[in-house]
């Protein structure tokens, strides 16, 4: 699927209506399906208790001040992408602090090319993100497996007197026979183990 196929959430946080006045138009339709705009830190916080967003763009400094560590937190904890706007006079010094936790920045002002090249930008690391996100979905759900079945073949031992490798083999031809999966065998073994108490 091509980048311009997908679709992104948008937060944009700033607390000029010149700045939100001319990304507003460049953040209307396509890919971008929902645009929310927070005028603080305190709202910015807020609106991503309330929702996840694929971009964040925080337009520094913000009234309540702490755009740098608003767009650092934002990258430790979540999954969004940010882009932080800081006068081009504080440029060198935001970007030391910032970059090294994955935040991307840019000097102000700057020209629509630039912000559009931005968020060409920010499209790639998102996608990056999700595959990663993926991965790590589904080594998790790896490692929920392997802690299920070895839990089902703890109670075959312990119950049925099996050695580890009978209990294994026992697993893996219930999986083959019933076609179903070696969680959803070793599910099966725990709970029909675990509704009735072990014999005295």
């Amino acid at each position: 699927m091509s980048l311009k196929e997908r679709s992104y959430s948008v937060l944009l946080a700033s607390a000029s209506e010149h700045f939100n006045s001319g990304m507003l138009p460049l953040l209307s339709g396509a890919p971008y399906t929902l645009v929310r705009q927070a005028a603080s830190v305190g709202a910015a916080k807020r609106a991503v208790l309330e929702k996840s967003f694929d971009f964040v763009l925080i337009n520094a400094p913000l009234p309540d001040d702490g755009a740098t560590g608003l767009a650092i937190d934002l990258c430790q904890e979540g999954e969004a992408v940010v882009l932080l706007l800081v006068r081009r006079e504080l440029y060198l010094q935001l970007y030391d602090q910032a970059a090294d936790h994955g935040v991307f920045l840019l000097p102000k002002p700057t020209s629509r090319q630039m912000i559009l090249q931005a968020l060409e930008w920010m499209a790639s690391a998102r996608e990056r993100l999700r595959r990663m996100e993926k991965k790590t979905l589904t080594i998790s759900q790896k490692m929920e497996e392997i802690r299920t079945v070895n839990r089902a073949k703890w109670l075959l031992i312990d119950r049925e007197g099996m050695t580890e490798p009978e209990a294994h083999r026992f697993i893996e031809k219930r999986a083959m026979d019933r076609c179903l999966t070696r969680r959803q065998v070793a599910e099966g073994i725990i709970s029909s183990y675990c509704a009735q108490p072990p014999e005295p």
